[in-house]
C-alpha cells in the first residue's frame, strides 16, 4: 500500500498552533502532500503552514476538530487520494511513525495509531487512562469495536472510509464516534502501535473538563452515533 504510486494526503487540523506547527512540518517526509486545515485560528497558524510548504485550507469560523478533520477528508476524497492520514498540529504525532500506519493500510479501512500497546506504554494521567478504558468498553459493547486507544487522532483512512466520511462525520467527539459510525457502515478497523509524545506547544481543547461529565456525554454520543449510522445503512 505504501508504494510510490499510492497518493497519500496528510491532514493536519490546527487551531492556534503557531508554537508547534512549524517544527511538525519540518519533520514531514519529503514528497508527501500535506494540507493544514486552519480552523479559524487567530494567530500565525496559516502563515506558518504556508511557509512550511503545506497547502492551507482556511475555515471561516472555528468548527472544532470534527469539522476541521472532515474538511480534510472531503478534500482527500474529492481529489481521489488513495488514503489520508490525520495527525495533530500540536506535534504529538511524530511523522517518523507514518510508515507504521502506511504499512498497515491494506489490513483495514481505518487504522488507528495506538499509544498503549507498547511495553512501556504512553505515560498519560490517571484520569485520561480511565477515560480511555471506559471508551474502549463502550465501543466494544455497543459497536463491537476493539481498539486500545479510541481517542487517538493519529489514524489512516482508506478509500471506503474517505467516501463514508465525505457524507457524514461527527463533530462533538469525533475520534470515538467515527469508529462507531464506521463499524455500523460495515468498515473494518485495525490498530498499530505507534510512539507519541507530549504536545509541543499550545494548550489542549479539553483541558479543565470534568471527567465524569465528559465520559457521560461521550458515552451518549457514541451510542447515538452508532444507532443513527445503522439506520442509515439499512
Amino acid at each position: 500500500m505504501a508504494g510510490g504510486d499510492v497518493r497519500v494526503l496528510l491532514i493536519i487540523p490546527a487551531f492556534n498552533e503557531e508554537a508547534a506547527l512549524g517544527g511538525l512540518l519540518a519533520e514531514l517526509p519529503a514528497g508527501m502532500e500535506a494540507v493544514v486545515v486552519d480552523d479559524g485560528s487567530v494567530d500565525r497558524t496559516a502563515e506558518i503552514a504556508k511557509a512550511g510548504g503545506a497547502r492551507v485550507l482556511r475555515l471561516p469560523h472555528n468548527l472544532g476538530i470534527g469539522g476541521a478533520v472532515q474538511a480534510g477528508l472531503r478534500l482527500a476524497h474529492r481529489e481521489k487520494f488513495d488514503c489520508a492520514i490525520q495527525l495533530d498540529g500540536d506535534g504529538q504525532h511524530p511523522p517518523s511513525e507514518l510508515p507504521r500506519l502506511l504499512d498497515s493500510a491494506s489490513r483495514a479501512d481505518i487504522v488507528v495509531g495506538t499509544r498503549y500497546r507498547g511495553k512501556a506504554g504512553f505515560q498519560s494521567t490517571a484520569l485520561r487512562r480511565l477515560g480511555s478504558w471506559w471508551l474502549r468498553v463502550v465501543l466494544r459493547l455497543v459497536a463491537r469495536v476493539r481498539v486500545t486507544d479510541p481517542t487517538s487522532g493519529f489514524r489512516l483512512y482508506g478509500k471506503r472510509a474517505l467516501a463514508l466520511f465525505d457524507e457524514t462525520y461527527p463533530y462533538d467527539y469525533p475520534e470515538p464516534e467515527s469508529l462507531a459510525i464506521a463499524r455500523a457502515a460495515g468498515l473494518t478497523i485495525d490498530e498499530v502501535e505507534v510512539a507519541m509524545r507530549d504536545r509541543q506547544g499550545g494548550r489542549s481543547s479539553i483541558a479543565g473538563w470534568a471527567p465524569g461529565y465528559y465520559m457521560f456525554k461521550v458515552t451518549i454520543a457514541v451510542v447515538l452515533a452508532f444507532v443513527r449510522a445503522r439506520r442509515r445503512s439499512r
